[in-house]
């Protein structure tokens, strides 16, 4: 992980947060996903009246197909992106090695466009191109960076982790709670996760805890009471 730093006149390091975007919404996405789904498969199959060993099956297999889908899922879409970002890439690459001229205005007038006057935006234009043309044109005019670029196997086990990491919280509260008290334990062990989840990510990334703790567990509470009254109305007509 890299961070961006701002060193001010007194030697003041401004830490920014920008740059733990990808990785961060990335990993709370897939633990969230891990911790409601889960849970919520597990107080509907409990609420239907289903046995301990049910339930508890029922868990693992959630766990393993949730975390193949997660990694499933990002893979495809993150190379769908980094299929964009090479074709793109290829673009740039013969314009610059037809076009240089053409390529240039379009870099100035980029910088124009943010502030600079027209020499110096040209002059800026001119030296970043002589230094590495392909990466200033990728960085300024197509928005791929370092930070930003796609990269599908990295996404795929990420999600697949935080996924599991989300999902095994509820899955050991079934595992270890007598089976009277198993809808309750996993009421109360998942909205202590998503509590934690909130504040966690919001402390990551600079956001209001309270309202990002607030904002997780609504959502989860709600997916599990819906999915708990659904096991319940179901599981009594069966």
């Amino acid at each position: 992980m890299q961070v961006i730093e701002t060193v001010a006149d007194d030697g003041h390091h401004a830490v920014h947060y920008i740059n733990r975007v990808g990785w961060l919404r990335a990993a709370v996405l897939g633990a969230n996903d891990g911790i409601v789904s889960t849970s919520s498969l597990l107080a509907g199959i409990a609420a239907s009246g289903a046995g301990h060993g049910a339930i508890l099956l029922s868990g693992i297999a959630a766990l393993v197909a949730g975390a193949m889908s997660m990694a499933a899922g990002e893979y495809v879409s993150v190379s769908a992106q980094a299929d964009t970002e090479r074709a793109d890439l290829a673009k740039e690459r013969h314009a610059l090695a037809h076009q240089p001229e053409t390529e240039w205005r379009e870099l100035r007038d980029i910088y124009v466009e943010r502030g600079l006057s027209p020499d110096l935006a040209g002059e800026v234009a001119r030296q970043l191109m002589a230094a590495d043309a392909l990466g200033a044109h990728a960085r300024d005019e197509l928005g791929i960076s370092d930070f930003s670029k796609a990269r599908p196997v990295q996404a795929a086990v990420a999600s697949a982790a935080s996924f599991s990491v989300g999902a095994l919280p509820p899955l050991l509260t079934v595992a270890l709670v007598p089976a009277p008290a198993t809808i309750a334990a996993i009421v109360a062990s998942t909205l202590l996760c998503l509590a934690l989840l909130g504040y966690a990510g919001a402390s990551l990334g600079g956001g209001h805890r309270y309202r990002s703790m607030v904002r997780v567990v609504f959502w989860g509470a709600l997916a599990m009471a819906l999915t708990a009254g659904t096991g319940h109305m179901v599981g009594a007509t069966l």
